[in-house]
Order: C-alpha cells, then sequence, then structure tokens
C-alpha cells in the first residue's frame, strides 16, 4: 500500500504541471488582460471592463510581446510608451512567456502566490480568508444531499417498479432538471422576504451583531444564516447520487450472494445491511470527492453570488473577469491539488470498507 500511495503522490506532479501548462497557454489567446483593463479604466473612469486587445491573438498576459508599444492596446493611443512598459513591468509582462511561467512554477512549488494585481493584497491571504465560506457551502451541501440520497435510493431500490419508486422518480428527475440557482431564487421569493413570508436572511453568512451572540447563539445565528444557500445546493445535487445508489443497490440485489443469504434465513434487513450495504456502497463513495471539490467551486459559484457569500467561487468568477491572473492561477492549482489528494483518500477508503480491494496488485 505504501507504494501504491507514493506512486500516485509521484504522479500528481506531472498532472498538476499539465494542467497549469495548458492553462497558461489558453491564457495567452485570450482577450484582454490586466494592462488593457487599467488603460480602460483610465480612459473611462466610470467602467470597470477591459478593454479588448487589438487583433485577438496574443490576447491575455501575454503583453509583454507588445514591447511596450501603446498602439497594440486599443484605447491606448496618446499615453507615453513608457507608461506602457511602466504596467508591463508592474505586471510583470516584461519577460518572455515561458520565463514567466518557469518562475510560476517556482513560486507555487513554496506555495508562494504573490499579491493579486487589484486587491492590493497578498493571494494566500484572500484564499484563507475566503476558504472558510467556502468549505462551509461545501461541505453542509455533500453531507445534506448524501443525507437525503442514500436512505432514499436504498428505499427506491428495495422498492423498484412501486408507486414509491415512480413518484420518488419524478421528484428526483425535476431536482436534477431545475438549476440550483433556480431553487435559490425560489426560495428566496418564499422564504427570504420575497413576495410570501420573511423567516430567513437574504444574504450573508453572520449577523452583524454576530461577535456579541453567546456559543449557541453563534451557532444557532450561523446555522440560520446557511439553511438556504446548503437547501438550494443539495435540491440540486442529490438528484444523481439518488441514482447511483438505487442503481448500485440493484446491481448487488440480484447477485447470487444475496440468494445465497436470504436462503439461510437472515432477514431482509441483515441481507441488506449486513451484505449489500458495504458493496454496493463503494460506488457511491467514489463519488464523494467530486461533489464536495465541485461543491466547493462550481457548485456554489451562483449562490455565493446571489446570498452575497463572500467565497472561494466568487473571488474566482471576480479574477477570472478582472483578469486577476494570480488569484486565478492560485486557485486552479489550490482545487486540482485538494482534487488529487482527495482522489487518493477516496481509494484508501475503498481499502478500509472492503479488504479484498488491494490496489497493490493494479498496474500503474
Amino acid at each position: 500500500m505504501l507504494s501504491y500511495i507514493a506512486r500516485r503522490i509521484a504522479l500528481m506532479v506531472p498532472t498538476l504541471f499539465g494542467i497549469l501548462l495548458i492553462s497558461f497557454i489558453i491564457v495567452q489567446f485570450a482577450p484582454g488582460g490586466p494592462v488593457e483593463r487599467v488603460i480602460s479604466q483610465l480612459q473611462n473612469p466610470n467602467s470597470g471592463g477591459a478593454a479588448d486587445r487589438v487583433g485577438g491573438g496574443t490576447g491575455g498576459d501575454s503583453g509583454a510581446q507588445s514591447g511596450g508599444d501603446a498602439s497594440s492596446y486599443r484605447g491606448a493611443q496618446g499615453l507615453d510608451p513608457a507608461f506602457i512598459k511602466e504596467l508591463e513591468k508592474q505586471f510583470g509582462f516584461d519577460k518572455p512567456a515561458h520565463e514567466r511561467f518557469a518562475k510560476m512554477l517556482g513560486d507555487y512549488v513554496r506555495f508562494d502566490f504573490g499579491r493579486s494585481y487589484f486587491r492590493d493584497a497578498p493571494v494566500l491571504q484572500l484564499i484563507k480568508e475566503k476558504l472558510p465560506v467556502s468549505i462551509s457551502l461545501g461541505l453542509w451541501m455533500t453531507l445534506l444531499s448524501y443525507a437525503i440520497s442514500i436512505p432514499l435510493g436504498i428505499r427506491k431500490a428495495v422498492k423498484d417498479g412501486s408507486r414509491f419508486d415512480t413518484w420518488t422518480s419524478a421528484v428526483v428527475i425535476v431536482g436534477y432538471a431545475i438549476p440550483g440557482f433556480l431553487f435559490a431564487i425560489l426560495l428566496i421569493v418564499l422564504f427570504a422576504g420575497g413576495s410570501f413570508w420573511q423567516i430567513f436572511p437574504l444574504r450573508g453568512l453572520y449577523s452583524d451583531n454576530f461577535s456579541e451572540l453567546s456559543f449557541f447563539g453563534k451557532i444557532a445565528d450561523y446555522l440560520w444564516h446557511i439553511t438556504l444557500p446548503v437547501t438550494a445546493m443539495a435540491l440540486g445535487a442529490f438528484a444523481t447520487s439518488t441514482l447511483l445508489t438505487k442503481n448500485s443497490f440493484l446491481d448487488e440485489i440480484r447477485k447470487q450472494y444475496v440468494l445465497t443469504a436470504r436462503m439461510k434465513g437472515l432477514s431482509e434487513r441483515g441481507v441488506l445491511y449486513g451484505h449489500v450495504f458495504r458493496n454496493a456502497m463503494l460506488i457511491v463513495i467514489a463519488g464523494f470527492p467530486g461533489a464536495f471539490v465541485g461543491a466547493l467551486f462550481a457548485g456554489s459559484l451562483l449562490i455565493e453570488t446571489i446570498f452575497s457569500l463572500d467565497g472561494l467561487g466568487l473571488l474566482s468568477f471576480e479574477a477570472i473577469v478582472n483578469r486577476d491572473y494570480p488569484v486565478v492561477f492560485a486557485n486552479l492549482y489550490i482545487f486540482s491539488l485538494i482534487g488529487l489528494v482527495v482522489h487518493l483518500l477516496t481509494d484508501l477508503t475503498y481499502t478500509w470498507v472492503d479488504p479484498r480491494i488491494d490496489f497493490e496488485t493494479r498496474e500503474t
């Protein structure tokens, strides 16, 4: 097992390298960039967007290739070329792309992500500030969706083809078809003062007087604020894991060892939870990393925006819009690393759930 873990950790290095390299190359061809954004703000103080690069061929952070020529930036006519060169130096675009990429790799090995272009703060500090919000959303959403989907999936497998299975399948399909942000809007309309009741707060993760509350008051206030966001995310997420659980249990129930256990006189509950559960849950466990990591970023992006929750999803989205590349690449690196580590932990969980699994015998 130790050799398997060592191989998996060794494979993380080229995987992370490939992710960063491909993303870095794509950025070279993306229109707009930090220099264009600053020029756009200078020309249009009331506009927060970035101007497009002329020609669109080498946009993004490849402004260093312009050599400080103001005419190569839309809206930069009339600006001092020395000022353009100073901007490129400020953002690090005075060096060739391969040198910037090599420096980025060296810094990331030491978890040095530099400073945000437009927030005047270290990137790692920004991530630490936003991380608790995203972890709260991702963890609670994953736990809630699994708490719903696993019992429901097992029940649907046992009652396969019954009226219960039919109408719950309709509910699951509706939950799968409707995006989480639409559920969020519906919950706001119903329970956050939209048109009906005002039971839950509309935004934020804490009340203004949070620091003055007692310990249990803080817990209650936190749960009060997070109820609607987590519910909106879970309603759209439990459908897949429910069907996965049902199908996994159906596959196991139809196997010969289940028939043998029943013939030995075991109760249906004993067969289901003593034999089927362990084998059927393997594939459900396999979906946990993707569910959690997805909820941590992609799944919480719109939810964070709708409920004004300042987490990593919102931070990453704003960084992409503003071409804040240190924040973008740092988030990409951290999420990729977390995903690889969690997948390794999932494989190790396989061996805990079912000791018959031995990854040492697998070919790499």
